[in-house]
């Protein structure tokens, strides 16, 4: 925007001075009280309002109510350092953002009816003032400590695209200001202001980080496109969506700092700001340099000075704000801010600049092409070829890890030892492959798995040689340092091994530089020249920004280097040949390729807690399930028509779990089988084709089970689109449903109503279906005494009671083996599945011998893989298992200390509305209104995702996904379900959701 609208000129005064920081002694806050401020509203600018003061840096700003105390506008009283040209810089690029995208809310400047700006120069203590008028944006800023979530983090950058592609053009001799603010001057700023942090450690890393990021923007500065910046695009001025539920960004208010300065220091600004928030680190901003580089991309040399210019930012927080506080004593805004700009400065240092750099790059399809090793002339093992060295596979794919081995301390010493003992001359790991051994069980951060070099064992006498001519740059007992093309090359030995080389000595390819005897390890390494020390192993999060300093030394050895895959490779061949509507978990997911017991394993190496996963009650990858199904597979595996002994077995041991007459056992592969199959038994006994199944409910995904599924979540047209045989009663929910509390007997009553009803209009039910326990609306318990009543209305008509036990049975309830035993009544058809295969796709039907024969009125019945000798084989297994390691008194014992904790949470968490359920098949529902109940589903999601990145697999559940379905594995011990409670209180805090 090169023109500037004539009406903008016609200010107050006339001054067109701007403000140079350098030349001023200190900026305080202009000193006015809110009396003051009113008169000034009333007098100068035709507002009669009362006024609050807001926290500034330099300016004076207030909150303006009119008489019911409605907010009317914000009176900014600029310091008075700051002229009406640069006001009036500021007010003209708000109203170009706003005009630019209509979606963005702007605090632009009131106007008059003359369409002037509400604007005056007012006296102050401190001398004349430009006072003005701002519209103001409700829903408050993202500022104060609350955990930003990735959508928040980011908006916040898809905003600070959105403002720096419509400033790109804008010129106002406004702009022309000498900002402290401006990244331009950083080196200037601190050496100015640091001799006002008062701790000399602190003064010390400070102007440290200052040097090393301002030398590696020099390195670009001349090729930074500049533009104009708003500068100031951070969570204090960045304000809430007020209609929204979670901390979502949509207005920008502040323009104080708009001056010209480098483009992408409006992103380093913004990104500076994240990082005081908790559980913030710097690989938790990445999303908003994706949105921001998808809005406005960031140039290569961009990239290069970001990270570098978002220490600048955090050093010159620091230092400005010790000296802000020194000035301005009274200015209680600049002081509260000291500790949080203090955490902002450690988090943006907490790794070395060109980690982050490279993580920047990376993040944005920047990234540098790796570096690569060449096989050498001279390898760096004489007379030991690669043929001649076994490489051990740690990551989690590999058949090592199995039972549980990544578990133990000296796994990989253990494993290489027995490789050697088996005959290989050495034995080295993979670079850059996620090591499982090093994951950690129960913890809230991701452990270093990703190895930055190699380890190798040797299993006899080996000299070390100069892969190519090069220094020695170091040479002590245990370590050598010597350059090896554009690389340095490090190996770490045994401390009693003295390399035969010394410092600063040229060697030539193929000389000797250490004699290593058998049994050695040793660890290799390659990184470029003017690397930072890199760790053995990094996080995997970082492993981007680490390795890019690295090359695989594996060539070195005569080994294949390791090929990389980008994460996001698989999850976009998923969505191309996988229907999407089988969602998965997470919009970005971890890959997961192990369990082990109640652990699910990521291919980073990272162990999450499963808390979802009812589907294996024994625990993932029980060895006893393994070793039974690949016996069995070795013998046979067929179809049940033959004659064999195992389902035979199975189906009396699964019978005898059952109360009389229920006898008779049909075998099938899942749950919506089972429910489908329990439908037509019901239908073809009774002879009534008429169902009714309760509201809030899901079966599964087959014709008949689809057709009793009501759940809106499943489908939200679920009860608009019932078949005119199905008939739906009130979800008997005591917690939220139409009758609470004591008044939940009413349902019973109810539900009965509408069954005599439909038998008083001739068409009686046939079945009525229903959860034992109510599963998918979150573990509530049905009213005592409801399936009672209900059975015995159903049975009256001539129509036969059907029990889903697909989620709930097999003993996850703890006190009862079946859902219908809480109860204390009989259905005439059971349905199961799920917990019966431990993951194995195993179902089954159990009714009466009479209802099971009257099914022959249909046809026959015939499942080609369900009761298969297999099938039946893990079906025994887990009676076997689950009776044996009384997985249901763990359940009774372990759930219910779980459900002790979570209950008070309630007590510290407003958010917790109520805990259901029994044993280890919880539900805690989370409501923003103890009273009104009003589900807090946004929440709950975003809670589900701070879960994931602290170590734990949940996922929300019922009608709103306002519920965390916790139904783990049945062998959950006591340590993880309190570290699962553990980082749902510090999640929880870390949200916000204190009372």
């Amino acid at each position: 925007m090169d023109a500037i609208d004539p009406a903008m000129l016609r200010m107050p005064h006339a001054e067109h001075r701007t403000i140079d920081f350098f030349t001023e002694d200190a900026l305080p806050a202009p000193r006015m009280a809110p009396a003051e401020a009113e008169r000034v509203a009333a007098q100068h600018l035709g507002i009669d309002a009362r006024a609050e003061g807001l926290g500034s840096q330099q300016d004076a700003n207030f909150l303006l109510r009119s008489e019911d105390g409605t907010a009317s506008a914000i009176l900014k009283v600029a310091n008075p350092a700051f002229g009406a040209l640069e006001v009036e810089a500021q007010d003209t690029a708000a109203d170009l953002i706003a005009s630019a995208h209509p979606e963005l809310r702007v605090a632009t400047v009131l106007r008059r009816p003359d369409g002037s700006p509400r604007c005056a120069t007012v006296d102050t203590e401190s001398g004349p003032a430009v006072a003005r008028l701002l519209r103001y944006l409700p829903g408050g800023p993202l500022s104060g400590p609350r955990h930003l979530s990735p959508s928040t983090v980011a908006a916040m950058g898809t905003i600070a695209g959105k403002v720096s592609t419509a400033l790109r053009d804008f010129r106002h001799p406004g702009l022309e200001r000498v900002l402290q603010w401006d990244l331009r001057h950083a080196d200037r700023v601190v050496a100015k202001l640091a001799g006002y942090i008062d701790e000399p450690d602190r003064r010390a890393a400070v102007r440290a980080a200052t040097a090393d990021a301002w030398a590696r923007v020099q390195k670009v500065a001349a090729v930074l496109p500049s533009q104009a910046v708003h500068l100031d695009l951070t969570d204090d001025n960045l304000i809430r969506c007020p209609d929204g539920r979670l901390p979502m960004p949509d207005g920008v208010i502040d323009f104080g700092d708009l001056t010209m300065s480098w483009a992408v220091g409006e992103l380093a600004v913004s990104l500076s700001s994240m990082l005081h928030h908790d559980g913030v680190e710097p690989h938790h901003v990445l999303p908003a340099v994706r949105a921001f580089h998808a809005v406005r991309p960031l140039s290569p040399d961009e990239a290069e000075a970001l990270w570098p210019l978002v220490v600048l930012r955090a050093a010159g927080l620091v230092a400005s704000g010790r000296q802000q506080a020194a000035v301005d004593e009274d200015n209680a805004y600049a002081k509260a801010a000291l500790d949080r700009e203090w955490r902002i400065f450690e988090r943006a240092t907490h790794l070395p600049l060109p980690v982050m750099i490279h993580l920047v790059k990376d993040a944005t399809g920047l990234a540098d092409a790796p570096a690569r090793a060449d096989a050498p002339a001279h390898g760096l093992l004489r007379d030991l070829a690669g043929d001649d060295i076994t490489v051990l596979d740690l990551s989690a794919d590999a058949d090592s890890m199995d039972d549980g081995a990544w578990l133990e301390a000296a796994a990989e010493d253990r494993l290489a030892a027995s490789a050697l003992t088996g005959g290989a001359a050495a034995v080295a790991t993979w670079y850059a492959q996620a090591r499982l051994t090093r994951a950690q069980a129960l913890s809230a951060v991701s452990p270093a798995t990703v190895p930055t070099g190699v380890n190798l064992w040797l299993g006899r006498t080996a000299l070390m040689q100069a892969p190519a001519a090069g220094k020695v740059l170091a040479a002590a007992p245990g370590r050598v340092e010597i350059t090896c093309g554009p690389q340095v090359l490090t190996l770490s030995f045994p401390h009693a091994v003295h390399p035969v080389v010394t410092t600063g000595a040229t060697v030539q390819a193929g000389q000797d530089i250490a004699h290593l005897p058998s049994g050695t390890s040793v660890h290799i390494a390659l990184h470029t020249a003017d690397s930072p020390a890199v760790p053995p192993l990094v996080r995997p999060e970082y492993a981007a920004g680490w390795l890019a300093l690295t090359a695989d030394p594996a060539p070195l050895l005569g080994l294949p280097a390791t090929g990389r895959t980008p994460h996001g490779d698989l999850l976009d061949r998923r969505d191309a040949v996988f229907a999407t509507v089988q969602e998965h978990y997470y919009a970005d997911p971890p890959r997961i390729e192990r369990g082990w017991r109640h652990h699910l394993l990521s291919t980073d190496g990272r162990s999450y807690l499963d808390i979802v996963n009812n589907v294996t009650p024994l625990g993932h990858a029980h060895p006893r399930v393994e070793q039974a199904v690949s016996r069995q597979l070795r013998r046979l595996n067929t179809n049940s028509r033959f004659h064999y002994a195992s389902v035979v077995e199975f189906t009396e041991r699964l019978a005898a779990l059952l109360p009389e007459p229920l006898d008779t056992v049909f075998l099938v592969n899942s749950g919506s089988e089972a429910v489908d199959l329990g439908l037509r038994l019901a239908i073809g006994a009774s002879g009534l084709h008429d169902v009714v199944a309760l509201r809030e409910a899901y079966h599964g995904w087959t014709y008949a089970s689809d057709a009793v599924s009501t759940s809106l979540q499943d489908n939200p047209n679920a009860l608009a689109t019932r078949p005119g045989w199905v008939h739906t009663v009130d979800s008997p929910n005591s917690y939220r449903g139409r009758h609470r509390g004591a008044d939940a007997a009413r349902y019973a009553p109810e539900a009965v109503a509408v069954i005599d009803e439909l038998a008083a209009s001739g068409r009686p039910a046939g079945a009525f279906i229903g959860e034992t326990f109510y599963g998918n609306a979150g573990g509530v318990a049905l009213p005592d005494g409801y399936l009672a009543e209900v059975y015995a209305a159903v049975r009256r008509h001539g129509g036969l009671a059907v029990a889903d036990e697909v989620q709930v049975g097999y003993g996850r309830l703890g006190h009862w083996f079946w859902g219908f035993e809480q109860q204390q009544v009989v259905p005439d058809i059971v349905c199961v599945a799920k917990a019966m295969g431990n993951g194995h796709p195993l179902g089954a039907v159990i009714t009466s011998r009479a209802v099971a024969d009257r099914y022959r009125d249909q046809g026959y019945f015939f499942s080609s893989t369900g009761g298969s000798p297999v099938s039946s084989v893990v079906g025994l297994t887990v009676l076997d298992t689950l009776r044996d390691e009384d997985l249901q008194g763990n359940a009774v014992r372990v759930g219910g200390r779980l459900k002790s904790r979570l209950e008070a949470l309630a007590d510290r968490y407003g958010i917790v509305g109520a805990v259901h359920g029994s044993g280890l098949y919880l539900g805690l529902e989370l409501v923003r209104d103890r009273v009104s109940l009003e589900p807090a589903t946004e929440e709950t999601a975003e809670l589900c995702d701070r879960m994931l990145d602290l170590g734990v697999i949940v996922q929300p559940t019922g009608d709103h996904l306002n519920i965390l379905k916790i139904k783990p594995p049945l062998c959950l011990d006591t340590s993880a379900a309190d570290f699962f409670v553990d980082m749902l209180d510090r999640a929880l805090g870390q949200l916000g959701h204190c009372r």
